[in-house]
């Protein structure tokens, strides 16, 4: 078998490269041509359409990742505007308690003064109350203190007394008491 081989080979080196492989320059020409014209065509209605359409997705594809990215540092730019108004919200909100505290604090404090006040009021009523109606009643005690010593005084001196006497023996014995 060895010697068939070199026999072709050696027949192959005469003839030529080409003709050994049976190639026919106007088929072949035919077609070289026929290939370039199919890459043409498909170039031309199948690669660069589908070219295109990936291209075109590609960029819708970056477009959305930048619209992502965008959507995304909003949304944190959004978390941290919430996370400040909820601190100043709660600031705001612990200043207005405390501020309610203060105000009920002076509101009771002022609310118990004017108590105090009212009832020193009636206090010093009552006092100038009970004042009067001592005075009244030590008044109308010593008339009649005065009176009943003048009738003990008539019926044991057994006269009758003028009003000069019973004005004297009343103010000595209203003198007495005082």
């Amino acid at each position: 078998m060895i010697p068939i081989l070199a026999v072709a080979g050696t027949e192959a080196a005469q003839q030529g490269f080409l003709e050994t492989f049976g190639v026919n320059w106007p088929f072949f020409i035919a077609q070289l041509i026929n290939f370039v014209l199919v890459l043409f065509v498909l170039k031309k209605f199948a690669f660069g359409p589908i070219q295109g359409i990936l291209e075109e997705r590609r960029n819708r594809i970056a477009e959305g990742e930048a619209k992502m990215e965008e959507i995304q540092k909003k949304l944190d730019e959004s978390e941290q505007e919430k996370a400040v108004l909820l601190d100043k919200a709660n600031a705001d909100a612990k200043r207005m308690i405390s501020e309610a505290k203060q105000s009920a604090t002076a509101l009771g404090e002022q609310k118990a003064q004017e108590a105090v006040a009212q009832a020193q009021t009636i206090l010093n009523k009552a006092q100038e109350a009970a004042r009067a109606e001592r005075a009244a009643l030590a008044t109308e005690l010593k008339q009649e203190f005065g009176r009943l010593v003048v009738a003990t005084t008539s019926q044991v001196t057994g006269k009758e007394l003028n009003a000069s006497d019973q004005k004297r023996i009343n103010e000595e014995a209203v003198s007495s008491i005082n």
